[in-house]
């Protein structure tokens, strides 16, 4: 960090500020701080390190200010969060053994319909409805997500969330507040995983952790205020960057068969 120009410092400081803002409410942070740390200069697999432990900062931070709020209730995610942890531990373990090219076809896929199904489906509220299942049923899903976070990451946060809206009956805003919980749960086991492997930029990460914290804190009052005002439209439009920047790879499988069709 140290031997980076003042204004490179400033800029992921920045786009640390602005990624928990972002993160707090929808999620996909990792759109903004990740191409910032490799437009610094920092290696792909230090980027995406780096950018776990920063993030780690920022899900606590909302996660924190929700909690504060009356948003979270921790008995009610006892096994979803305990899910999540073993999952993510899988996930970061598994990574090591297996391809990840199919992910980048089928994610593409899964995020434009969750961003569909926020902008045509149900008109998501803040008002609970009847669950689906149970909080331990639950803990499935959660660790399948958390599984899916230690294995790649882009779009846990919304994952969780649809997830929380369409089978736990959460209110949108609430559907949040616990999203950050499980995402902070499945980031800090990333961070040890990464840090075993000695690929953390500790200077960096840390000076964007500040930033981070800063950014959930002013994320999560807004999601808190303005609600699925808020929180709906962003999810959509989060949903849909990361499909763009997936499909912006020329190396993407899905994009290279799409080319190949016209």
């Amino acid at each position: 960090m140290f031997d980076m120009a003042p204004e490179i410092v400033a800029l992921l400081l920045g786009a640390a500020v602005l990624a928990g803002f972002v993160d707090a409410i929808a999620g996909g942070g990792g759109l903004i701080t990740v191409p910032a740390l490799l437009a610094a200069g920092v290696s792909p697999v230090a980027a995406i390190a780096t950018n776990k432990i920063q993030g780690s900062f920022g899900t606590a931070s909302a996660t924190y200010t929700f909690w504060r709020k009356g948003q979270i209730d921790f008995a009610l995610l006892k096994w979803p969060l305990l899910a999540t942890v073993i999952g993510a531990v899988l996930g970061a373990i598994a990574v090591s053994f297996v391809d990840t090219a199919w992910l980048m076809i089928l994610l593409p896929v899964l995020l434009v319909a969750i961003a569909l199904y926020f902008l045509f489906g149900p008109k998501a509220t803040d008002q609970d409805v009847a669950a689906r299942m149970t909080p331990l049923a639950f803990g499935a899903v959660a660790g399948g997500i958390g599984f899916y976070d230690g294995f790649f990451g882009p779009g846990t946060g919304s994952f969780f969330a649809l997830a929380l809206v369409t089978l736990l009956g959460m209110g949108l805003t609430r559907a949040t507040a616990h999203t950050k919980a499980l995402n902070f749960a499945s980031n800090i086991v990333s961070v040890v995983v990464f840090a075993v492997g000695g690929h953390v930029l500790w200077a960096i990460g840390l000076l964007m952790a500040v930033g981070q914290v800063v950014g959930g804190w002013l994320g999560s009052h807004a999601a808190i205020r303005f609600g699925p005002r808020l929180i709906r439209p962003l999810l959509v439009v989060i949903c849909l960057a990361m499909v763009a920047k997936l499909l912006s790879d020329p190396a993407n499988p899905l994009r290279m068969w799409l080319a190949g069709l016209f």
